[in-house]
């Protein structure tokens, strides 16, 4: 028995080979019968004909499970016209484990029931290609700092003290004492920056935010690299390049995957050197300007048309859908279809209500706070290219980035917006070496200085210019496959009021 996975079949075609796998979707119309195999490397159809060497299991595969466990052998054949490219021509098969009322059918499901069947959802295409996706992002990620010199440093998950706002920390009872869950490893690798130069940590923060919006998770990964004798332009650099070369392993490894989600592109083959560097000062000036406001007008017509042909698609659909004589496949696609535009009809009511709201917040933006959700997703959305955003006011940024020279008001940071409207994806800084500024900054947060006596110590013993940033897995992703919600980018997500499985 040759065992051949389906991304491998073109090898095999005309050759017997044994698939084994899941039964992703069946059908049959008398005498033949045809079974959807997912072996975890891809789909392929397996087709199986009844005839005398088919008979012991032709029955079975028509009454097969959706989800039932399954070993073919068959002849492969080369179909352009098929999902993969080839078909398998069955001539055995073996039920391993049997599958009975899988929740998840081919019908339409609501979110909340799809989230909480999370173990099960990923085995559906689109979670199927995102996942794919993340894994190649993570990989790249590590591939870019390895093949750059820098040294991967593990930085502790419990934490004794605030690395960001205090307000976003999640406290643990630590054999009696209170600690928190990291925030951000950025504290730990600059300890280490200053042993090996140039580091990196990669793993799983949280943050407390009350947020349920698109944006947001409370566990999330982030990797972070530190550079010693790095200013802010150095920082910025790094993290130009390395935007770059994420994109171009994407394209490169996932052009089909993209395709198959939706995804523009063209947007993403756009995400070359040189990208878009504004300060907060020309951050204010847009939002605050007409440019945003023309924007946001133009959303407001187009999505309020869009709405009112969505509702009359809808009731077209469901006047046929209720008609007599329609085949059961005509109204099962009906019905996804109905489910797909009354859930685009809830996103553009939602749109409606809040573009008021981001108008006024726009135009009445205050120079000296920081950037909210929408502002960056007008600044991302009027660049056709990635957006740094540098020299935030310092009263509303960790109190760790570096004091600007020339305007104290400012600190030394920078976030990176993602075009199409995604918003931050990265987050850094050069952090503040004078250890009499630092106390200050500490003083001023309200922070005991007891707790970062370990941090202050690197500006004791040999301080030099350093900086670094952190950048979110979970908001890249969602931006490199064009996806409207942050939940689809991890396997198991966590969100406020969301713990399950």
């Amino acid at each position: 028995m040759t065992i051949s996975h389906i991304k491998d079949l073109h090898h095999n075609v005309g050759k017997t080979v044994t698939l084994q796998g899941w039964l992703y979707n069946r059908r049959d119309s008398g005498k033949i019968a045809f079974l959807v195999l997912r072996d975890g490397t891809g789909l392929c159809q397996c087709v199986v004909a009844k005839n005398e060497q088919t008979e012991p299991f032709f029955e079975t595969a028509r009454r097969l499970g959706q989800e039932s466990s399954l070993r073919v052998t068959g002849v492969v054949r080369a179909n352009e016209k098929q999902i993969g490219g080839h078909e398998l021509d069955v001539t055995g098969l073996e039920v391993v484990g049997e599958s009975v009322d899988y929740p998840i059918t081919p019908k339409p499901h609501g979110i909340e029931f799809l989230m909480k069947n999370r173990h099960l959802h990923f085995r559906s295409r689109r979670q199927w290609h995102i996942l794919r996706v993340r894994a190649t992002l993570v990989d790249e990620i590590r591939g870019y700092f390895n093949r750059n010199g820098y040294t991967l440093i593990d930085t502790p998950i419990f934490a004794p003290a605030a690395g960001e706002g205090a307000q976003t920390l999640f406290t643990v009872d630590y054999f009696g004492e209170p600690v928190y869950l990291a925030q951000t490893g950025q504290l730990y690798v600059e300890a280490a920056c200053m042993a090996f130069g140039k580091v990196y940590c990669f793993g799983p923060t949280f943050r407390a935010e009350k947020s349920k919006t698109r944006r947001h998770l409370t566990e999330f990964w982030m990797v972070e690299p530190e550079i010693a004798y790095a200013d802010l332009n150095g920082v910025i650099d790094v993290a130009e390049d390395f935007i770059c070369s994420i994109v171009r392993r994407v394209l490169r490894d996932h052009r089909a995957d993209l395709e198959f989600l939706g995804r523009d592109i063209a947007s993403l083959e756009k995400v070359q050197k040189p990208f878009y560097r504004i300060t907060h000062k020309d951050a204010a000036d847009i939002l605050r300007g007409p440019r945003a406001k023309e924007l946001l007008e133009k959303d407001l017509s187009t999505k309020t048309a869009r709405l009112e042909e969505v509702k009359k698609r809808i009731v077209e659909k469901e006047a046929k859908e209720k008609g007599q004589g329609i085949k059961q496949w005509e109204r099962d696609k009906l019905i996804a279809e109905l489910h797909e535009l009354r859930e685009e009809q809830g996103d553009l009511e939602v749109d409606l209500q809040n573009i008021p709201h981001h108008m006024q917040l726009a135009a009445n933006f205050d120079p000296g706070g920081d950037l909210g959700g929408s502002d960056e997703t007008i600044i991302s959305r009027l660049h056709d290219r990635p957006t740094f955003v540098t020299h935030y006011p310092r009263e509303c940024k960790a109190f760790y980035m570096k004091r600007n020279a020339q305007d104290p008001t400012r600190c030394n940071n920078v976030d990176l917006l993602a075009p199409d409207g995604y918003g931050e994806i990265i987050g850094g800084s050069q952090r503040e070496d004078d250890l009499d500024v630092l106390l200050e900054r500490i003083h001023e947060e309200g922070l005991n200085p007891a707790d970062y006596e370990w941090y202050l110590d690197l500006r004791r013993y040999g301080t030099v210019p350093h900086g670094g940033f952190g950048l979110g897995v979970e908001r890249t992703l969602a931006w490199l496959c064009g996806l409207k919600h942050i939940r689809e980018t991890i396997p198991f997500p966590r969100m406020m009021g969301r713990f399950y499985p």
